[in-house]
């Protein structure tokens, strides 16, 4: 009876002591994971052995893990070996803790009182939730804006930018055409317009206030006043003049003492630049109505200006067949200068004299009664065009630098407006001599010198065609 109980006590140990051996145990790391959401998901592992051999080769692993999705997973582990079953899992929580970004589409640190602060333009982004601008809470507190949004995890983001307020703003009135307009009695006038805007209130030409009016059936000066108010209270003031003239009479009752050098169809290699120099030396200011000659003389037109001498226009091509042989020639020859001399410059030019001046009988022989149209339409189109009143007679009768100074200096006058046509076409070193005598002849004599402008006195001849 002993013996039986030795031997079953030892089969028993036997058999304790092999289970203890072989009994599979599962071992997981991270039991509980969290991980940000489109972060890579990777096992971190786990083990199943007994005490004497490693069986990962037994477990299955069953669960999806979907890291684009916020939520809640489960991996399982198990394995059944023999009549032993094992059952592990994993806790793995996707979560979002990065915070949504706010950006600003406008780069501006003043704002207008009336400004609608929610209409300033801006983004905001999340991770996860994507586009939640219409999330965003904009605040104006104090001199600040405040955007604050909240993505759907409870990440906030606030964004700050400090704004000054604009409350010394004045509206821009720019008048249309020319500042002072010449018509002729009995000419139609319309206005050439306008255009207001406001930094805060933007386009406000509708309110713009138009005072006075224009007989074109008397000869006179009236004023045209244009004003305008902006939503600051501040207002601005613009003045045109329209100047009646009779046909008849121009320029024989218009004076202002002044000399006013000018010089065609240049510019020209050999002269333009030599009586550039003397003007220069001489402090004296001059008006030149230049053609389109090569542009390699395009720099002495960038010269003329830069020193201060007016650029007027005298059409591209000077050429009487082409320009006379109807309206339409002449102002796309016209344009032609003038688009030049503004590619040039940076400004556009509006002074212009006729080929020929406007009393030349040569546009009859290619248009009939082209040069009556012609002289009220381009006033029509925001032109002044000036004729003379002192011929110096460089490109005919004068035969020598003594001629053409004499036939400026005998005729000037302080009692009217002294216009003087020459010429700094190529090799007129008539003009060129005589040029430093006649500023001499006026400097001695108290007169001044002037660039035409348009609100020179407008001296114009009698329309013969």
């Amino acid at each position: 009876m002993k013996k039986n109980v030795i031997i079953i006590s030892i089969i028993s140990f036997l058999i304790f002591f092999l289970i203890f051996l072989l009994y599979p145990r599962l071992d997981i790391k991270n039991k509980n994971m969290i991980i940000s959401v489109n972060e890579e998901y990777k096992d971190p592992g786990y083990d199943l052995h007994n005490l004497l051999f490693k069986l990962n080769n037994k477990v299955k692993v069953n669960g999806n893990v979907d890291t684009k999705k916020l939520g809640n997973y489960k991996v399982y582990y198990t394995s059944r070996i023999l009549f032993i079953s094992i059952k592990k899992v994993r806790n793995i929580k996707v979560v979002d803790n990065e915070q949504p970004k706010i950006e600003l589409n406008y780069d501006i640190d003043k704002i207008c009182k009336n400004t609608d602060i929610k209409k300033l333009e801006y983004k905001a982004f999340d991770n996860y939730d994507g586009d939640i601008t219409e999330k965003v809470k904009v605040e104006l507190i104090e001199n600040k804006l405040v955007y604050t949004v909240s993505d759907s995890s409870s990440n906030k983001t606030i964004l700050t930018k400090k704004v000054e307020f604009i409350t010394d703003n004045s509206p821009i009135l720019n008048l249309k055409g020319s500042e002072v307009i010449y018509l002729y009695k009995g000419s139609n006038y319309k206005d050439p317009g306008y255009i207001a805007s406001d930094e805060c209130d933007g386009d406000i030409t509708n309110k713009v206030n138009i005072e006075g009016n224009v007989n074109i059936n008397r000869i006179g000066t009236y004023k045209i006043t244009y004003s305008v108010i902006n939503s600051n209270n501040k207002e601005i003031r613009k003045e045109r003049k329209v100047v009646i003239l009779d046909r008849k009479n121009i320029g024989s009752n218009i004076g202002n003492g002044k000399i006013y050098l000018t010089f065609d169809d240049g510019p020209s290699t050999t002269i333009t630049s030599k009586l550039l120099d003397i003007l220069k030396e001489e402090n004296v200011k001059a008006t030149f109505f230049v053609t389109n000659k090569s542009n390699t003389l395009n720099y002495l037109i960038k010269r003329e200006y830069d020193e201060g001498h007016t650029v007027g226009l005298h059409t591209a091509s000077h050429d009487y067949k082409k320009i006379y042989s109807s309206s339409e020639s002449y102002f796309n020859d016209l344009n032609i200068i003038e688009n030049k001399v503004k590619n040039i410059t940076g400004k556009d030019s509006k002074i212009i004299r006729f080929p020929g001046g406007s009393s030349n009988t040569i546009s009859k022989k290619y248009q009939k009664g082209i040069m009556t149209y012609l002289t009220n339409e381009v006033i029509n189109r925001g032109y002044i065009y000036f004729d003379w009143n002192i011929s110096s007679g460089d490109a005919g009768g004068a035969k020598n630098s003594n001629d053409v100074y004499y036939n400026v200096t005998s005729k000037l006058s302080k009692d009217k407006t002294n216009i003087i046509l020459m010429h700094d076409f190529e090799n007129n070193y008539k003009t060129l001599n005589a040029i430093r005598d006649i500023i001499k002849y006026g400097k001695d004599n108290g007169y001044t010198f002037d660039v035409i402008t348009k609100d020179t006195p407008q001296i114009v001849h009698h329309v013969n065609n």
